[in-house]
């Protein structure tokens, strides 16, 4: 898997996870149904918030990587090195102490599965997809989130679920990849299952954030945001930058205005951590904030990167866009806890 290049999307298949058939018995298909409902349930939430690694990305490390796999190509040594795309995951690894990133969904998931019988757990595959490289020194940033979870299946080990997180890796508040793990939790087969937990509740829709509004006034503003641009509007009349978006300056009344692209760079002005009232589209405690802008101006928005009772007036923030279905995209602010 030497020389990967960014963009190379990566996988492999871990031998004896063969799940083409299903494992629904004919007395248990409404069971399995209920039962499933309630782990789709977990898909959307958190399974890690604001993890750091815990080392930089470092030349000794990427030595002892590329010794392990005999890889020798030349990008990976020198003054101009870059990491090997494959070790994107080695980067978030917490070791046998563990990362405090985990989220409590992810553990009541396997806890749900536990009570199942499914006590066994297999990792089965891996997909990464590099996006830029990694040098020596970069601060290794990263968030997941359960992305799925399969109807019952069976396999050669024993019948399970199989349960699919995605980390998105960054470094210097851009995203360095993406890396898609699946884990197969599963009672071994030829052991006696357990019984089946108290049927779960109709599974309801997974909420969705609210969404933007947009119009004729704002429309090139979500436009640049689809682009990976934060676009600020400039009065063509006075040279005063502003945001919102609005249809003519508010300090020469001219309706003529362009745009100029933010750097990205800006500082929290002031923020509030929110825990009530709650909303089934986030998981609170979390932080808003007032960014203010390198350019001068100001726009409400969430920071990530850093917990939320690591966030304080000043620290300093990077732009970056959160995917958070797929029709929404919104720009929103890491911060590099101190």
């Amino acid at each position: 898997m030497a020389g990967h290049t960014a963009g190379h999307r990566a996988g492999h298949r871990a031998e004896g996870a063969d799940a083409s058939a299903d494992a629904h018995a004919a007395g248990d298909a409404e069971g399995d149904i209920r039962f499933h409902a309630a782990l789709q349930a977990f898909e959307g939430r958190p399974a890690a918030t604001a993890g750091r690694g815990k080392d930089p990305v470092n030349e000794p490390m990427i030595r002892h990587w590329c010794e392990a796999m005999g890889d020798t190509n030349p990008a990976y040594t020198g003054p101009d090195a870059i990491a090997p795309p494959t070790m994107l995951q080695a980067w978030t690894m917490g070791g046998l102490s563990g990362h405090t990133s985990r989220s409590g969904a992810y553990d009541e998931l396997l806890a749900l599965l536990d009570g199942a019988g499914c006590t066994s757990v297999v990792a089965t595959d891996c997909e990464q997809e590099y996006l830029r490289p990694l040098r020596p020194g970069d601060t290794v940033t990263f968030d997941a989130v359960i992305e799925s979870v399969s109807p019952r299946k069976t396999t050669k080990l024993g019948t399970g679920y199989f349960v699919t997180t995605r980390m998105d890796v960054h470094a210097g508040g851009r995203l360095a990849g993406t890396h898609r793990f699946r884990i197969l939790k599963y009672a071994p087969a030829g052991t006696k299952a357990k019984p089946r937990p108290a049927p779960a509740p109709a599974r309801v829709p997974a909420p969705q954030r609210p969404r933007p509004v947009i119009n004729r006034d704002n429309q090139g503003f979500w436009d640049g945001v689809r682009e990976h641009r934060l676009l600020i509007q400039r009065c063509t009349g006075c040279a005063t930058l502003r945001f919102p978006w609005l249809p003519g300056c508010n300090a020469c009344a001219s309706p003529a205005w362009d745009t100029v692209e933010a750097s990205g760079a800006g500082t929290v002005f002031s923020y509030v951590v929110m825990h009530h009232p709650p909303f089934p589209a986030f998981d609170p405690p979390y932080a808003v904030a007032v960014v203010e802008l390198a350019e001068g101006v100001r726009l409400v928005t969430n920071i990530t990167g850093v917990p939320y009772d690591k966030v304080r007036i000043g620290l300093p923030v990077q732009l970056e866009f959160l995917r958070v279905d797929d029709t929404l995209e919104l720009p929103v602010f890491r911060g590099e806890a101190g």
